[in-house]
């Protein structure tokens, strides 16, 4: 019998066995935040008293969604935004949370809008996402720009698959007429990356932990995004010698992420580390939203 190792040789299989390459997110998240920073001192030169803001708010105490608006606030100081910290008490209604949005809503120097996600139970999440002005949306949460997005029309994309776009087009990536198969629904990440490559001409199959013959849906795979949220559900011996793999997981408890890059990267051509891929993109892609939207406004308001 032969074992899953040998079953996915590329010398079998006639890959060559190149170094992969390496997608990069911390590096190029790096590189782009000097070109935002750039812009924002721009228009504020040209614009006086133009304060560009991006408003975090978070409901409860969670620590790990602490430490990501912390990440945000951090991000917003190193291009020049202010940052503007909404912190809720654990009890918030939705109510509450849809009054605090409306006001954020209608404050000018405000040109982000980011509802840190998961919100207590007793929250409507969804009603309170839709809430967000589109031209506010710059995580890419609401119903109606994910419509927009679908459709090919002008709308802030979600983040995490926005920077997942702007990382493989940096690196030369090819979409068009690849087969991709990415792992994971959730409405801000496997859903709108599956749209967003289908745009890009690539033929997209979307899979998830229940996928009956999920291993050899990826083995046919040229592209692999995981975003399926459970730490190295992603077998080496699914994949194809030769595809790329995208992580979009990250589990910090055991440093890993969706994939089991440790045994799959060597038989990828390119793959997103982890951590260091997608993540650094996920907040730079915040930023550079936030910073359109606010070169959208001041300089229309200006004209």
């Amino acid at each position: 019998m032969m074992c899953p190792a040998a079953a996915n040789d590329p010398a079998e299989e006639g890959v060559s066995m190149t170094e992969p390459k390496i997608l990069d997110g911390k590096t190029l998240a790096a590189q782009l935040r000097g070109s935002l920073k750039a812009r924002v001192d721009a228009l504020k030169a040209a614009v006086p008293g133009a304060a560009p803001a991006l408003a975090t708010i978070l409901v409860g105490d969670d620590p790990a969604s602490t430490t990501y608006v912390k990440m945000k606030q951090n991000a917003c100081a190193k291009v020049g935004l202010t940052s503007i910290k909404v912190e809720m008490a654990a009890d918030t209604t939705t109510a509450q949370l849809l009054a605090k949005i409306d006001e954020l809503n209608r404050d000018d120097a405000v040109r982000g809008i980011l509802l840190q996600h998961p919100v207590p139970s007793q929250i409507d999440e969804r009603a309170c996402f839709d809430a967000i002005a589109l031209d506010k949306d710059v995580d890419g949460v609401t119903c109606l720009g994910f419509g927009r997005m679908s459709m090919g029309e002008a709308a802030y994309g979600s983040a995490t698959p926005q920077g997942i776009m702007t990382l493989i087009d940096h690196y030369g990536v090819e979409l068009k007429g690849k087969d991709v198969v990415v792992i994971g629904r959730s409405p801000i990440l496997g859903k709108p990356m599956a749209l967003m490559m289908l745009n890009r001409h690539a033929t997209v199959t979307i899979c998830h932990s229940r996928t009956r013959g999920l291993d050899e849906k990826v083995r046919a795979a040229d592209i692999v995004v995981g975003a399926v949220g459970i730490p190295r559900f992603v077998k080496a011996e699914w994949i194809r010698p030769g595809a790329v793999l995208i992580d979009a997981g990250y589990h910090p408890q055991d440093n890993c992420g969706d994939i089991d890059l440790e045994q799959a990267a060597p038989l990828s051509t390119a793959y997103t580390p982890v951590p260091g891929g997608v993540g650094p993109m996920t907040i730079l892609t915040l930023i550079a939203q936030t910073v359109d939207s606010a070169e959208a406004f001041y300089l229309k308001r200006q004209a």
